[in-house]
């Protein structure tokens, strides 16, 4: 809490007491803030293992792995008891330090875990991990027609595009040798194979292709099936489409929803978005797409949340940002899921991430939410007041990482790092986050946790957020108080103030009106309350700072201050 004191009547003698035992983040508006909030505060946040009133001084990084080239992806991956590291370092793959996969993308990748596999995406691969073996994922065969030998029949399931590979089932009758494809020009360069009863039939020995025309030809014909009407012949061939399968290898985007996988952030592709199959990663169906609105703005993030998958698009003339998909049951096509337009027109400049069950994304005014689910009206409320003043300034913005860790949502910027925290909440027009700043000794390219642990990736390293005995600046400044009387001189109570602190070595510094920062004096080896002598007068407002370089805790302080005649000009 934080307490003004008694001042009714004529104030002139009057004894104003400052007391704050609940700290509740910085305020970088450049306004009259919160006596609990710190207009300037570096490297402190409140840990609540510890302490859930007080703050302390962050971790510090520790070095886990060093490697020689930039990091920009880092995973963990858990087979049976062992738990595999993998780093996507440059343009190779490494399991802990040795290199498993050549020929990354230089460039932010992604992960997910299905059926305990790995799966990988950089913009230029698609990789699955077993733990043991590493490769490009191999597409689900698709068979995509059910027919009799002149092709007649049903279309079954769609061309996968993640491979060329197809299969039509037929059915023998002992006496026709020619059999249709569902296609024709199909890649003459492959070896067609059937199966007939579990015995395998090959191209240039038991059967010719004429690959124009999609047609199979048997030297003997295959023989009626025991059961009247089953396909007992099943042809495998290959027809590729250019570009089919880079379709999702170039993809930069995923998420997962309704146990499929979602891609999205193919620069040829830029307003689409792709999904698998029901529980099958490695089938991507040719006609499973959508164009987000009629715009190329490219898609900046897909969100799974509040019972939808939220697609977020940068700004564009056409107003049309932010779209969401439901699962929707069709009678032909199954389950699909139709693109709705919200009602939100702001764009996402950077990225988005579903915080606690919060909708949030960037836009070019800070962090945004999406306060209303899919069945009513969306609206958008505003979360970061309390840094757009310097988050909105940093060069790298649009390139931020979001993490969580802990219960706060880490947004990186370079090596600066804005923490909301999803425990302290303030009601102003919107719910807002109180928010706490760290700047790290290294710029961040990627992160990851593992086991409550902060991992953090950058010059060229590995680094854990553990180290909790490092040297490293942190202080606090208090709001620049005017003691509730903006009008009145005032002077500190000679007794002093008190602080409840921790830690080896802290100063004080204060500062009134529009000096500089004094030092008053250097505390070491606090274990409690410490009492501290300011001896200022003739101020309209005052200013402390609390500060180390070594870690400390700040819990509570006092200061009084006695109020004065008027201000003279």
């Amino acid at each position: 809490m934080s307490s003004y004191g008694s001042a009714a009547g004529v104030p002139s003698g009057n004894l104003v007491t400052r007391k704050v035992d609940m700290f509740a983040g910085v305020d970088f508006s450049n306004g009259d803030t919160n006596l609990s909030r710190s207009p300037d505060s570096l490297n402190m946040w409140k840990n609540y293992k510890n302490n859930a009133a007080g703050i302390e001084t962050r971790p510090d990084m520790e070095l886990v792995e060093s490697y020689d080239n930039t990091i920009f992806g880092l995973f963990f991956y858990d087979v049976g008891n062992t738990t595999h590291r993998i780093v996507h370092c440059g343009t190779k793959l490494y399991d802990g330090t040795t290199i498993i996969f050549s020929g990354m993308n230089p460039a932010r990748s992604q992960s997910f875990i299905f059926d305990n596999i790995l799966y990988i995406k950089d913009g230029i691969n698609y990789l699955e991990y077993n733990g043991a073996e590493i490769h490009e994922v191999v597409g689900t065969i698709p068979t995509t027609s059910i027919g009799d030998a002149e092709g007649s029949g049903t279309t079954y399931q769609d061309v996968n595009l993640l491979t060329p590979l197809r299969k039509n089932l037929r059915i023998g009758d002992g006496i026709t040798k020619k059999f249709k494809l569902d296609t024709e020009n199909i890649d003459s360069n492959y070896t067609v194979t059937a199966t007939i009863d579990g015995i395998t039939y090959v191209k240039g020995v038991d059967l010719t292709v004429d690959a124009v025309k999609g047609e199979i030809t048997f030297n003997v014909a295959p023989p009626a099936p025991e059961t009247d009407g089953q396909h007992n012949v099943e042809i495998l061939f290959r027809k590729t489409i250019p570009e089919h399968r880079n379709r999702i290898n170039k993809c930069t985007l995923l998420t997962v929803f309704d146990n499929r996988v979602f891609f999205s952030g193919n620069q040829d592709y830029p307003n689409a978005i792709f999904h698998s199959s029901v529980e099958d990663p490695r089938y991507v169906s040719d006609l499973d797409y959508y164009n987000e609105g009629m715009d190329l703005a490219p898609v900046k993030a897909m969100i799974a949340g509040n019972n939808a998958l939220w697609v977020l698009k940068e700004p564009s003339q056409a107003n049309t940002t932010i779209f969401y998909h439901n699962p929707v049951i069709d009678n032909e096509y199954g389950k699909i899921y139709p693109s709705t337009h919200s009602s939100i027109s702001t764009g996402c400049v950077a990225t988005g991430i579903n915080f606690n069950d919060d909708i949030v994304f960037f836009s070019d005014r800070g962090m945004e939410a999406i306060t209303q689910d899919i069945t009513t009206e969306q609206t958008l409320s505003h979360r970061s007041s309390m840094i757009d003043g310097k988050l909105l300034k940093e060069a790298n913005y649009k390139n931020m990482i979001l993490e969580e860790w802990e219960g706060y949502l880490l947004v990186i910027i370079d090596n600066k790092v804005y923490l909301a925290d999803s425990r302290q909440k303030y009601r102003d027009v919107y719910i807002e986050y109180e928010w706490y700043y760290w700047e790290l000794s290294h710029n961040i390219t990627c992160t990851a946790v593992k086991n409550g642990v902060l991992y953090l990736c950058g010059n060229n390293a590995i680094y854990s957020l553990t180290k909790t005995d490092s040297e490293l600046n942190a202080y606090w400044t208090t709001k620049l108080d005017d003691f509730k009387y903006p009008q009145y001189q005032k002077t500190t109570n000679k007794r002093g103030g008190t602080a409840e602190i921790t830690g080896d070595k802290v100063k004080i510094y204060v500062k009134t009106d529009n000096n500089n920062f004094e030092e008053i004096n250097e505390y070491t080896n606090t274990k409690g309350y410490i009492v501290y002598r300011i001896k200022k007068k003739k101020w309209k407002k005052l200013q402390m700072k609390f500060s180390s370089n070594t870690p400390f805790g700040l819990n509570s302080y006092t200061l009084e201050s006695f109020v004065g005649g008027y201000v003279k000009r």
